[in-house]
């Protein structure tokens, strides 16, 4: 079988997009497909328009795979190269539209400059919905090999781990993200952000995320990075957020009801075929 894709990177996170085809195993496929070595390389695997997702209340839908074949709820940059790759095949006709996702309708805008602005939802703090089983999901106490991080766990349709920290946030992601994914007080596993504080504009962030382990940004861990810091009276309203694959503008007005908005950009990296057997 003959499996036409587009590779495309959000800030360097990379996905495989390719139409819904009725009858693969896709979490399997995912596996294949994204391996380094043996397949074409990405972060995750994005099916369009998959049969059980569509509906006449939103104008496209997915599904996405992480590259371990685990299927997150949602994904900030993966739903930004979703919009640029549905808007260049026609597959809407608009520049501003709504995906059915798992974690509910995520509306993005290609704004003039090419950018993606996406509408992310309204943060999810409470215990259950996140989900967190310590008693207190901002500022709880983590402890690893003698280290004492102070914790906050959010939700953008997934599950998030914020710690801010003053020193080398790539190091430490690198050491503790693994243990703390699989924290017992996150029944689902979670995303892990280490978080440095430049100004109350301006972080940086280093992220493990679940299923994939590094990469070079989240665009939900970055909501949620700003979401926490503005919570704890860290940040203010609009936050640049600087990753090791570029930045994003993230923005919050600190009411938990309202949405938090994500701007950034997504490429097209190279179409092809692959040879499923």
């Amino acid at each position: 079988m003959e499996i036409y894709f587009t590779k495309m990177q959000g800030l360097g996170n990379d996905f495989i997009l390719m139409d819904y085809i009725d009858g693969l195993d896709y979490s399997k496929l995912s596996k294949k497909m994204c391996d380094r070595h043996f397949g074409i390389g990405a972060d995750g695997l994005i099916v369009v328009n998959p049969s059980d997702m569509q509906t006449s209340d939103t104008d496209i839908s997915w599904h996405i795979y992480n590259s371990d074949g685990t299927e997150p709820q949602m994904c900030g940059n993966g739903i930004r190269c979703l919009a640029k790759y549905a808007k260049d095949r026609a597959l809407v006709d608009k520049n501003k539209f709504s995906v059915n996702t798992l974690k509910g309708i995520v509306e993005p805008e290609i704004l003039n400059n090419g950018e993606i602005r996406v509408n992310m939802g309204a943060p999810i703090l409470k215990k259950d919905k996140i989900p967190f089983l310590g008693s207190e999901n901002l500022n709880f106490s983590i402890e690893l090999d003698n280290n004492c991080f102070l914790a906050n766990a959010i939700s953008m349709g997934n599950p998030h781990c914020v710690i801010f920290v003053d020193n080398d946030t790539k190091m430490l992601a690198e050491i503790f993200g693994r243990e703390i994914e699989n924290n017992p007080n996150f029944p689902e596993k979670t995303n892990v952000e280490f978080v440095r504080i430049l100004s109350r504009n301006e972080i940086n962030m280093d992220v493990w995320e679940r299923g994939c382990g590094i990469t070079l940004a989240c665009g939900t861990g970055s909501c949620a990075s700003v979401v926490a810091g503005i919570l704890n009276d860290l940040l203010d309203n609009k936050v640049k957020v600087n990753l090791a694959g570029g930045s994003l503008l993230i923005e919050w007005d600190g009411n938990p009801d309202s949405p938090v908005y994500m701007t950034g950009e997504a490429k097209t990296v190279f179409s092809g075929v692959w040879h499923e057997e």
